[in-house]
């Protein structure tokens, strides 16, 4: 039997990845004030995230999950917030046409102020000091007082997390997220987009297909006019997770109310660590990241531990093999899922194994490498009959240059122009709008050879 639970077992498990806060004194005083602090999401819009994956995970719906790699304090602003959610609405538009299912939408927003990093300092010019690990933790500056971690800090992100769902609810109830209006902005893409011929099509067909719904009175119903929008963000400050998480008046479960959904990152796994111990307890739907290095039976024990119940939505497993490596490594963890009659939510993240460092310095993805995992995640899941579920992207609202290609070409020589980011390359809105009209033209051709073959079937 497992361990009884609670919101603090973590506490007696080793952990890895998180800050070492200088004045203990002074991170419980902010723990404190955080318990009394009123939750940002509440349990029942969890369910209703839990109940949407049930159908991903059955093959009836399919996820998209983007957003900042880590949200910063000095970007946060209105106009930020709305453009990436703008993007992620047209994007969600154009994969419901192509794969003809309901798109669940899951951004990277309102608490991804955290980061793993690879080692717990950096050395500049014979310096050494901590690794800057989000804005939750310290600063960008190379200085001592920057880079020491701060709890006030916590308090500041979960204010900006306050605020930014404020302005999330806003957009998805209020009108913005009606869907001939996000149309519109995706015709005007693909009139500037030096791929115009190729997306058109598709864009026609849309644009025809809303035309038939209005002359079909379908134009007034609320679905045309509002959409559910989740959040979702790494759980690796469990001091933070912990002080939000709250027990359900109507089932009596723990939720962690600080996002709808929350995951467990590639180098905080093991399963007889802190961040598996938390996340067991939580009722919220939860995913985990898999890379080249997880072996089958590291995928089932974790499935053992985190959804023991083997409740379909409850578990995203987010591949994340490199563009290399997919089509290698992908198949045996499926079969062994398939093998057990197991219950996830497949997704692919084609952006954290595959970064390049620029000849120019800076740390970069490959638009085309990118495409290349999405392909071979797809492929995998085609030659082993099963469900391919979603995407996972680290993307942006603005107009950077941070990841070289895409039908506009930013190449390496551009990537200073405008390169923001506080810890990895993201897409930019057009690069992240094009993969989504690429992969919804592969669905869409997809279900044309599948309908194709089972009308051959029939004659």
């Amino acid at each position: 039997m497992a361990e009884k639970w609670t919101p603090h077992s973590w506490r007696t498990k080793p952990i890895e990845k998180v800050p070492v806060y200088p004045d203990a004194d002074a991170l419980a005083e902010v723990e404190a004030r955080l318990r009394r602090y009123p939750p940002l999401v509440f349990a029942g819009e969890a369910r209703n995230l839990k109940q949407q994956l049930a159908d991903v995970a059955e093959g009836r719906a399919f996820l998209l999950q983007g957003g900042d790699c880590a949200e910063s304090f000095a970007e946060f602003h209105a106009d930020n917030i709305r453009d990436t959610f703008r993007v992620m609405l047209q994007m969600a538009v154009v994969l419901t046409y192509g794969a003809a299912l309901p798109v669940v939408k899951v951004g990277r927003m309102a608490g991804q102020y955290a980061k793993p990093r690879s080692s717990d300092t950096e050395t500049i010019d014979g310096v050494t000091l901590t690794s800057y690990r989000g804005d939750c933790v310290n600063g960008m500056e190379f200085t001592p007082e920057a880079r020491t971690p701060d709890p006030q800090r916590l308090l500041r992100a979960h204010s900006q997390s306050a605020m930014t769902l404020n302005l999330l609810r806003a957009f998805a109830q209020g009108g913005y997220a009606d869907l001939q209006k996000v149309h519109r902005w995706n015709l005007g893409f693909v009139a500037d987009s030096p791929q115009t011929e190729r997306y058109a099509d598709l864009a026609n067909r849309l644009d025809e297909t809303l035309a038939f719904m209005r002359a079909c009175g379908l134009s007034d119903v609320p679905q045309i006019h509002e959409t559910d929008f989740f959040t979702s963000h790494e759980a690796l400050l469990l001091n933070y997770e912990e002080c939000l998480t709250r027990v359900d008046s109507l089932t009596g479960d723990w939720y962690d109310t600080s996002a709808h959904l929350l995951w467990i990152g590639e180098r905080t796994r093991q399963p007889d660590h802190a961040h598996v111990e938390f996340m067991r307890g939580i009722a919220n739907p939860i995913a985990c990241k898999a890379g080249p290095a997880m072996t089958p039976d590291d995928l089932l024990g974790l499935i053992d531990v985190l959804n023991p119940r083997n409740e379909a939505g409850r578990l995203t497993i987010i591949a994340r093999m490199g563009a290399d490596k997919v089509e290698a490594r992908l198949p045996a963890l499926i079969r062994a899922v398939q093998r057990e009659g197991r219950k996830v939510v497949w997704a692919c993240d084609p952006m954290h194994a595959n970064m390049v460092r620029s000849s120019t310095g800076y740390k970069t993805r490959p638009f085309d490498r990118i495409l290349s995992e999405v392909r071979g995640f797809f492929a995998v899941h085609k030659a082993e009959g099963t469900y391919a579920g979603g995407v996972h992207f680290e993307m942006t609202g603005q107009d950077v240059t941070e990841c070289v290609g895409g039908a506009k070409a930013i190449t390496e020589a551009h990537l200073s122009d405008r390169y923001h980011t506080h810890c990895d390359p993201r897409l930019n809105a057009e690069q992240a709008l094009e993969l989504a009209f690429l992969i919804a033209e592969s669905l869409k051709d997809d279900r044309s050879k599948e309908n194709g073959s089972a009308v051959a079937a029939a004659r």
